[in-house]
């Protein structure tokens, strides 16, 4: 058979040696990525941006410790302490938010 010219063999970096002995790929800092977007934002938003990362956050642990989750990889442990934390984070956001225009 004759070969395609239009079929193009991808370009592969060279093999390492943690590859050729069957190890985990190399580590992805990808939440490293996650945590300086949001940082972004929160630096470009404010007070709006905590209010909205921290109710996210709340309704998602909320679902989860109602279905069934006590115990979280998060630092804080209990699924209850992470709600108020979160819950706290919330209103220091909406006081951010309303001394920002009582200021303003």
């Amino acid at each position: 058979m004759s070969h395609d010219p239009r079929v193009v063999e991808p370009q592969r970096l060279e093999t390492t040696p943690r590859e050729q002995s069957g190890d985990a790929a190399p580590y992805d800092p990808l939440r490293l990525c996650v945590y300086a977007t949001v940082a972004l934002l929160a630096w470009l938003l404010g007070p709006v941006a905590v209010v909205g990362f921290a109710t996210l956050g709340f309704v998602g642990y909320w679902r989860a410790r109602r279905a069934g989750l006590l115990r979280s990889r998060c630092k804080l442990g209990d699924t209850r302490i992470v709600l108020v934390y979160l819950a706290a984070l919330v209103a220091a956001g909406v006081g951010g938010i309303a001394l920002g225009w009582w200021v303003w």
